[in-house]
């Protein structure tokens, strides 16, 4: 594992400390934007505004606030025991009582309070296992926070001062709605269509593939994926019986994925509200103010001996140590956590709309055809939408086709078995008038035994 400078770790401390603060600033931030409609009523002719309050328009935005406060309330809920990364972020970090000015029916101006916890506790350690041994993208786009959850975090800048408060801005907060949507694709009875299309192509394959193993073999086979924001796809593995492990960089990703996991007794104990953020494109007034409950199934149901659990970091750092490959193959430790570094210890790597987050894809495949076993089989879908295209901070960016990704593949040591494209939506409303839809590429491929060499691309050194 890399060592970290000083100044990374005060950057560190800095990009999770504004995260706690984004989650902590979200309610006077959308309650805020929700005002301004209401102010944009009381510009209007007299007998427009009468016009709408017929159609009921001001008491929709009432009903806006208080699915924001449903939200923000539910959010407190993921900040207050995230016990997973250090000690907690107080007020002075950015907490601002969670209250935001309104407009009333005349025009007036109240305020809501929302009550939340003022202590976020988080906790230093580089994974959160969930063992059950026993019991910026357009918001259309997949997009993960490119912040690295090393360590520990407190209220003041590492040299001890103070730390300036952090004000959110509109790509922090629509990294919160992100959050929110992605709920409800991974833990919702209104995600399943989209699970079926994304998350069910992969788990088919990889029975397929390992159909002969009876299961209790299958409990040892180790399943890593690599971008498995709020865990629900490694989740299904372990339920399937593999040994799962789900590899995640994004704060806003890992602390909600810590309360569905961890802080959940039963199901559909959350009640959120992912679509009022928008009235656009609404066919009716329940496409913005839906709710939603979380989870549909209960995170503890997990077969009994079953491994899981998830990774904080990133994904090059931590299964990507640039060594001789055939001195890094090692028995894994006896609770079944594979050691440092991980070549030739997984025997399936499952990446769903996780490619395209590389700045050098070639090294992205390289660790993949390091770390997987051979014969063991590598399963995608994702369509390539860049991250880091045309991105302002002055960060590579490699941008392929579709063709030339497996062209490399085969080239660093990949046999690609199947080819196909899956539509696959993301994070969708079904009550809206606008949907997306990605023509997703789907493969299966297996590492050969000997890779390629004449193409210079191959994993040996």
């Amino acid at each position: 594992m890399p060592e970290f400078s000083e100044e990374d770790i005060a950057e560190e401390e800095k990009q999770f400390a504004n995260v706690i603060a984004t989650f902590q600033q979200y309610a006077s931030y959308s309650l805020a934007a929700n005002n301004r409609r209401r102010k944009d009523v009381y510009t209007l002719p007299q007998a427009d505004r009468e016009a709408l309050l017929k159609l009921g328009y001001l008491n929709k935005l009432k009903q806006v606030d208080e699915a924001i406060i449903a939200n923000a309330q539910f959010l407190g809920d993921i900040i207050a025991d995230s016990d997973i990364f250090g000690p907690g972020v107080g007020s002075e970090d950015g907490y601002e009582d969670g209250v935001g000015e309104e407009l009333a029916e005349d025009g007036s101006q109240s305020q809501h309070q929302l009550e939340a916890s003022r202590d976020p506790r988080i906790r230093p350690q580089g994974q959160h296992s969930h063992a059950h041994d026993h019991p910026p993208a357009p918001s259309h786009s997949h997009s993960h926070s490119h912040s690295h959850p090393h360590s520990h975090q407190h209220s003041h800048s590492h040299d001890g001062g103070p730390r300036k408060p952090h004000k959110a801005t509109d790509g922090d907060m629509d990294k919160v709605r992100s959050t929110l949507k992605q709920f409800v694709r991974d833990w919702s009875v209104e995600g399943e269509a989209e699970r079926e299309a994304s998350y069910k192509p992969m788990t088919d394959a990889l029975l397929e593939y390992y159909k002969h193993k009876t299961p209790e073999e299958r409990k040892k086979l180790r399943v890593l994926v690599p971008g498995a924001g709020l865990g629900r796809l490694a989740w299904d593995v372990a339920k399937l019986g593999f040994s799962s492990q789900g590899n995640e960089f994004s704060h806003y990703m890992l602390l909600g994925s810590f309360l569905i996991l961890n802080r959940t007794n039963t199901v559909n104990q959350h009640t959120i509200y992912p679509y009022t953020h928008s009235l656009s494109n609404a066919r009716n007034r329940d496409a913005a103010l839906r709710a939603v409950q979380i989870p549909d199934v209960l995170p503890s149901t997990l077969p009994d001996g079953i491994k899981f659990e998830l990774i904080a970091g990133d994904f090059e750092e931590i299964y990507g140590a640039d060594e001789d490959p055939a001195s890094m193959i090692m028995e894994p430790t006896e609770d079944g956590i594979p050691p440092e570094p991980h070549a030739g210890l997984w025997d399936a790597i499952m990446t769903c709309f996780f490619i395209d987050t590389a700045k050098n894809i070639v090294n992205y495949l390289r660790i993949i055809h390091r770390i997987l076993r051979p014969g063991g089989v590598w399963i995608n879908l994702g369509p390539l939408l860049w991250h880091w295209e045309n991105n302002s901070t002055s960060d590579p960016s490699i941008e392929l086709g579709l063709d030339e990704v497996l062209e490399l593949a085969r080239g660093i040591g990949f046999e690609i078995l199947e080819v196909k494209t899956i539509n696959s939506p993301y994070t969708s409303n079904k009550d809206s008038m606008l949907g997306y839809v990605y023509h997703a590429a789907f493969w299966t491929a297996t590492k050969k035994a000997k890779p390629e060499r004449a193409s210079g691309l191959s994993s040996a050194p």
